[in-house]
C-alpha cells in the first residue's frame, strides 16, 4: 500500500506538469487565432 502510494506521490505532479503544458499550448493557439481574426 505504501509502495502504491509513494509511486503515485511521484507520478502525480508529472502528469500535472504535462497537463499545464497542454493547457499552454491551447491558450497559445486560442490567442493566435484570435489575433489572426483581428487582423
Amino acid at each position: 500500500m505504501l509502495r502504491i502510494l509513494a509511486i503515485a506521490l511521484v507520478l502525480l505532479p508529472l502528469a500535472a506538469c504535462e497537463t499545464a503544458k497542454g493547457f499552454g499550448k491551447d491558450v497559445e493557439s486560442l490567442g493566435r487565432n484570435i489575433q489572426d481574426e483581428a487582423e
